[in-house]
């Protein structure tokens, strides 16, 4: 039932929190689409729940208010930006036990089951992974079951149910799917989505208090059944604290109660650094000396919407220090990029640092990529609680948030005919110099391929290189599954691949490149997304990896079929004759596969070096069709 927390000790939170109703409809824009959720109570500030009281109820006294109105469904419409937590409940699968006649204080006995199951949807959708998701470091954030059990010996924590790892998966796979779905530009609503267990609905829901604030640190949701659950999210993943007997453990019940009453804004995770303009609708913050004001509500920005990995935000920044340091900048000319980048990773900048020595050197780089401004690195890392609750390897995954000031640049899907071909032939020769220079980009996709103009001469960029590693790097980064799944290579997009069982080669990216190229002639026209009946390939960015890559291999296969949906017969020339490339290259390695364990034997261990082209031959393959040819001489 829900409760206000009585307004006790010494010090207690200025929000006087309020345990309010809900079950009602609340709606959050992300880019084009519109979620609505509906979680039975929400923790609001006295102040945001008193918003909700119609205006006939408003003269009552505050005390009658808060017993009366906070048990009753609002009238008006909440906002996800003031939800502090959530309280989902599910039936009770046996009969509540009995009252005590008395409590005592004992120390915490573990509940039965300890941790929560979760339950798989009741329909068989497919997992879906997100297109943009949070990549941690790989191109699915890898799911709370295949990661190894962590228990805290001094509070009972867990991060998934051992014995659950499928129906864990499907729940991590079910909230990516949210993700994706929030994010893709459409003209329909979605699909209806499954029923889901009462975990998955409040990880929704956290995925929504997180898309409304922005750099929110963490999350805390409840689950009410026969127990209470606590669930704390991060960019890291979610903590299940195993269960508090709401009867039989009351004392202990109210404790956690009157710890919520204490908590601050920044107890409920919200980031202190950056305060909220009411006024203009942004955020300001200011870090040694450098003023920022985050344009949040910006039409221009592009949010995240999920619950774990680099969680990345791009809004549109204006700053007088800034300015004044860069004169030659507009004053709308930057972009400020806030995400949680992975600790035990090289950080962008310092990646950033190593390719702004290569292009002094290589024309190919100077000028195609972005120009960082200025940057921070925030404290407070995601392991530090995990640390405090004596989670084993809290440090692996660890997280820490960043943000960073870029020039302002415009997305290459703006871009049509012979110009997004200049654009994007320099993005690919910007990749190979730096390739071929120690700097391995890994994540290709039209969101990370820019442009601009320098007087009158188009620039390509290759953009985002967070998730770039350095051939200098210590430890197995080469193997990990990196990159943006409609885009990625068929080899990585396998079971071995998404296992990192196989080495992320050059060839790779550059096949990266061309599912690119597919995307963006098949799909836009004028620089514009078609709607849906008149483009290919939506379901490539909602299935999961394996699916994706059969998806993919059967339109390399056929993509003769395609050719109605081709908007430029130049650019189609040029989707055909790189896919025919891709097919003839891995026909080539097939066959030198075959002979050489038909002349080994059984049992010999075949390197993938054994058959592969150089870098600058297969690169040649392309660059020497008659279409690119043709496509080059045109922009000369």
């Amino acid at each position: 039932m829900p409760c206000r927390t009585p307004s006790q000790g010494n010090t207690p939170s200025n929000l006087d929190i309020i345990f309010q109703v809900n079950d009602h409809p609340i709606h959050q824009d992300h880019q084009d689409r519109t979620s609505k959720r509906k979680p039975d109570i929400v923790i609001l500030p006295y102040a945001c729940a008193f918003a909700g009281l119609p205006e006939e109820n408003r003269d009552m006294g505050a005390d009658d208010y808060k017993l009366i109105s906070a048990a009753t469904k609002p009238k008006k419409k909440l906002f996800w930006k003031d939800v502090l937590a959530c309280v989902e409940f599910k039936r009770p699968t046996k009969k509540l036990s009995q009252c005590p006649l008395s409590y005592e204080v004992a120390p915490y006995k573990p509940t039965h089951p300890e941790y929560r199951r979760v339950e798989p949807p009741e329909t068989d959708t497919p997992a879906i992974a997100a297109v943009d998701s949070a990549q941690t470091p790989a191109t699915l954030p890898v799911p709370d079951a295949e990661r190894p059990v962590r228990r805290s010996p001094r509070l009972a924590v867990s991060s998934q149910n051992p014995s659950n790892d499928s129906s864990k998966r499907k729940a991590a796979e079910t909230l990516e799917s949210a993700s994706k779905r929030a994010k893709t530009d459409d003209d329909t609503e979605p699909d209806p989505e499954p029923k889901l267990d009462v975990t998955v609905q409040t990880g929704l829901y956290a995925a929504e208090m997180f898309a409304a604030n922005v750099a929110v640190k963490h999350l805390v949701n409840l689950v009410v059944d026969e127990m209470v659950w606590v669930w704390h999210y991060d960019r890291q993943g979610t903590i299940q604290c195993s269960g508090i007997n709401f009867i039989q453990d009351l004392p202990r019940f109210m404790v956690l109660l009157y710890a919520f009453q204490r908590f601050s804004l920044v107890h409920w995770g919200r980031n202190a650094d950056f305060k909220h303009d009411e006024k203009n609708d942004s955020h300001k913050l200011m870090i040694d000396g450098v003023d920022l004001e985050l344009h949040t509500s910006h039409k221009d920005r592009v949010a995240h919407y999920g619950l774990k990995g680099r969680a990345t935000n791009v809004f549109p920044v204006t700053s007088a220090k800034l300015s004044k340091d860069n004169p030659e900048i507009a004053k709308d000319g930057m972009v400020a990029k806030v995400f949680w980048a992975e600790e035990q990773r090289a950080s962008e900048p310092d990646i950033l640092k190593k390719v702004y020595e290569i292009a002094e050197e290589q024309d190919a780089v100077k000028g195609h990529v972005p120009h960082l401004l200025w940057h921070h690195k925030f404290k407070d890392p995601t392991s530090k609680i995990r640390e405090a609750l004596g989670v084993s390897e809290p440090a692996k995954g660890s997280r820490v948030l960043y943000i960073l000031v870029f020039c302002k640049l415009k997305p290459i899907t703006e871009l049509k005919g012979t110009e997004f071909f200049d654009a994007w032939r320099q993005c690919i020769m910007c990749h190979y110099a730096l390739w071929q220079a120690g700097v391995y980009h890994r994540d290709v996709s039209p969101g990370n391929m820019m442009w601009y103009r320098n007087g009158t001469v188009l620039m390509g960029v290759l953009n985002d290189y967070d998730l770039s590693s350095l051939a200098t790097a210590l430890g197995p980064q080469g193997n990990e599954r990196t990159g943006t799944i409609p885009f990625m290579a068929l080899d990585l997009l396998s079971k071995k691949g998404q296992r990192g069982e196989v080495k992320h080669l050059y060839r790779h990216d550059l096949e990266s490149f061309v599912w690119v190229l597919v995307w963006v002639s098949l799909r836009y026209k004028d620089g514009r997304l078609l709607s849906r009946k008149f483009r290919p390939f939506d379901e490539w960015a909602t299935v999961d990896a394996e699916t994706c890559g059969e998806k993919k291999s059967f339109f390399q296969t056929n993509f003769l079929q395609y050719e109605f949906f081709a908007v430029d017969q130049r650019m189609w020339e040029l989707v055909m004759d790189c896919l025919q490339l891709l097919k003839a290259d891995a026909y080539r390695r097939e066959t030198i596969g075959y002979k050489i364990r038909r002349q080994a034997g059984v049992g010999r261990l075949i390197m993938a070096e054994e058959f592969e082209l150089d870098d600058l031959k297969f690169l040649d393959l392309f660059t020497h069709t008659e279409a690119w040819v043709q496509l080059s001489n045109s922009v000369q």
